[in-house]
């Protein structure tokens, strides 16, 4: 009987062991409902509030259940130069490397500007990282936004621009 016993204590364990186990969470691009679910209606940024294109959200989560969020924002309230810069938030609870540098977690605004630069900014639009972004001419179906993984890291698409990202 009390073999018995043991061995029914032990296939538990087992079971919850392997039940743990498969719920782990993977890194991954997330899905359409985990962007819903994740993405806020509305972005404080600079004194306003845009609301968020969830149509236009994206973000990854990584193996230790941390995530990263981008989307667009109708950043229409805002002035023209602040509009230059400004096109969406990148909400983060991960350092990413950006163009060899690095952001701590938090949350930023985002803009792929004219002449090159991937800029982000605090949400007082305090200049924080500036990277050069790339140009993909070949891309057949450009979106206002998207994210790719790539090796380890992620490419943030907005049109055909784009920037690597890497959470580290």
């Amino acid at each position: 009987m009390k073999n018995f016993r043991s061995m029914i204590l032990g296939l538990l364990i087992l079971i919850l062991a392997v039940s743990a186990w498969t719920q782990q969470v993977s890194k991954h691009v997330l899905g359409a409902d985990e962007v819903k679910k994740a993405t806020p209606t509305e972005y404080f940024y600079r004194g306003q509030k845009a609301p968020v294109q969830l149509r236009n959200a994206v973000g990854f989560q990584q193996a230790d259940g941390k995530m990263t969020l981008a989307a667009l924002v109708d950043a229409s309230g805002y002035s023209t130069a602040i509009q230059q810069k400004y096109q969406g938030l990148l909400i983060t609870e991960n350092k990413l490397g950006i163009g060899g540098s690095t952001l701590a977690p938090g949350e930023y605004g985002f803009g792929f500007t004219a002449d090159g630069k991937f800029m982000v900014m605090d949400v007082a639009n305090n200049d924080v990282l500036s990277a050069n972004y790339q140009t993909e001419q070949a891309l057949q179906h450009a979106v206002p936004l998207k994210l790719v993984a790539d090796g380890d890291g992620y490419k943030l698409y907005a049109g055909k621009k784009w920037i690597a990202i890497n959470a580290e």
